[in-house]
């Protein structure tokens, strides 16, 4: 059944994918007014698709007015935040406030502890266009480490990321957030907005691979037929590597020392601000 468009909004969602699975039930347990996006229009959502190269302001008509309008798909490059704003608020007006989600990834400048104000890869063309929204409407950005919930499954991530043992020896330090940590954040955010601001967000664990592909490991051997039998057996292999790797470094135990795992991000300076602390604080 089609919803009927509301005029205006609290929250306008451009991209209603995994994220919004967690944030529209908190927007309705709080009484937040909402609306949402998707490039088929499914599910009674507004249909719409990003066009860089169009300045047709229709598809924006479309759109409700929105005192905050989140951007869950990536912006590249320069050009496409102003062009998307200024399109937006030729029909809506300028009251309005947005907020972009990226990836943690771009703080990699320095391989030791990363905060919000920490160097980041000005040149990832994610990065641009993020600086480009924060500059163009005062934009705020929440850089999200490793999402998961829900579908996404982090013990079924390794065989993605790693093919071979020399692969395992590479990796170091990984960070993770909750879908409904991502969420909350979302909405803290929009309550009490930060002009301007570059946020990198995870939820205060710096984890090691090491520990973790040993810790998948042990669970492919005790759970009964929730994957193939050739997938469980890839876990226990890469379990095995992690072994004769803590044997070829003089790894005594797992974790390892934090000093030996290079990249980490330091996200209290989010939480702090905003006066809460994330809800999903380990890794399940």
């Amino acid at each position: 059944m089609l919803r009927q468009k509301p005029n205006h909004v609290d929250i306008l969602i451009l991209g209603a994918g995994w994220t919004s699975t967690f944030l529209i039930t908190q927007l309705d347990n709080e009484k937040i007014t909402h609306a949402e996006t998707t490039t088929t229009g499914r599910d009674g959502t507004i249909p719409f698709r990003f066009d860089p190269e169009s300045s047709d302001e229709e598809a924006y008509k479309q759109l409700p007015a929105a005192h905050t309008v989140l951007v869950t798909f990536p912006l590249v490059g320069h050009g496409q935040s102003k062009h998307m704003t200024k399109l937006y608020r030729s029909v809506h007006g300028e009251e309005n406030r947005w907020i972009q989600l990226g990836s943690s990834g771009i703080f990699n400048q320095c391989d030791d502890w990363n905060t919000e104000d920490s160097p980041y890869d000005s040149n990832d063309r994610r990065a641009i266009a993020e600086d480009e929204l924060r500059e163009c409407v005062d934009g705020c950005v929440l850089n999200l480490s490793g999402l998961y919930g829900g579908v996404r499954v982090p013990r079924t991530w390794i065989p993605r990321l790693a093919k071979t043992k020399e692969d395992v020896r590479k990796r170091k330090a990984v960070h993770f957030i909750h879908g409904e940590d991502v969420a909350r954040a979302i909405i803290a955010t929009h309550k009490k907005f930060t002009p301007g601001k570059r946020w990198v967000l995870a939820d205060l664990r710096v984890y090691d691979w090491y520990d973790l592909i040993m810790s998948f490991s042990a669970m492919a051997e005790d759970e009964d037929g929730e994957e193939s039998e050739e997938q469980g057996a890839q876990r226990l292999q890469f379990g095995k590597w992690v072994g004769e790797l803590m044997l070829e470094e003089k790894v005594k135990a797992l974790p390892r020392e934090m000093t030996s795992l290079g990249r980490k991000i330091d996200s209290r300076g989010f939480w702090d601000f905003m006066g809460m602390w994330p809800r999903h604080k380990r890794l399940s």
